[in-house]
């Protein structure tokens, strides 16, 4: 079998909603729940063989699907997706937003600019990615108290947005549709 990539699943008005297997999309277009489809990418997924005909069975996957709202496959987008730490790693683009230094994922931390301790929340817009050494140094304090400045605002994807930073092997048209979308707002700023 085929590595086959995530499918971008939309709702009918063509908004994003969630990376879905190729296997559950398979599935929405078998009971007959795909409205339209977009991108240049389809991948053709062979099934078993009918016994009656001795036809083999197939099915073309486009790597972007919208669905028929119906009850049962309603979703409700949030209007702000779920904080994660992947997520955030990788909206501040693996770098730390105190010293600047890129770091693996697994050398990264979750610093909250208003302290937790101090009545911040933990909120995209609250939220950078800092290194172990920058997050220790600042402890508990707000970066102008700790003379840490931020090197870039921190914002709050939108769900297109989202999308983008929680799949690591989107394709191209995909990419592309979900461009469309994001926000358009200046690259942030460095604050110093």
């Amino acid at each position: 079998m085929f590595a086959a990539p995530m499918i971008l699943r939309l709702d009918i008005s063509g908004a994003p909603m969630r990376w879905i297997a190729w296997e559950d999309a398979v599935c929405l277009y078998s009971r007959g729940l795909v409205a339209w489809t977009a991108g240049e990418n389809q991948f053709v997924i062979h099934g078993g063989i009918a016994r009656g005909t001795g036809q083999r069975s197939r099915i073309t996957v486009h790597s972007i699907v919208a669905v028929k709202r119906t009850q049962r496959t309603a979703l409700i987008q949030r209007s702000v997706p779920p904080l994660s730490n992947h997520e955030l790693f990788r909206r501040d683009g693996f770098m730390c937003l105190y010293c600047g230094t890129q770091y693996p994922e697994s050398l990264l931390t979750r610093d909250h600019i208003q302290p937790l301790s101090g009545g911040g929340l933990d909120v995209w817009s609250n939220v950078v990615a800092a290194c172990r050494s920058c997050n220790t140094r600042k402890g508990g304090r707000r970066p102008e108290q700790a003379k840490m400045p931020l090197l870039a605002v921190p914002f709050v994807p939108n769900w297109a947005e989202f999308l983008a930073l929680s799949n690591r092997r989107i394709l191209a048209d995909q990419m592309e549709f979900l461009r469309a979308q994001f926000k358009k707002r200046a690259r942030p700023l460095p604050l110093t």
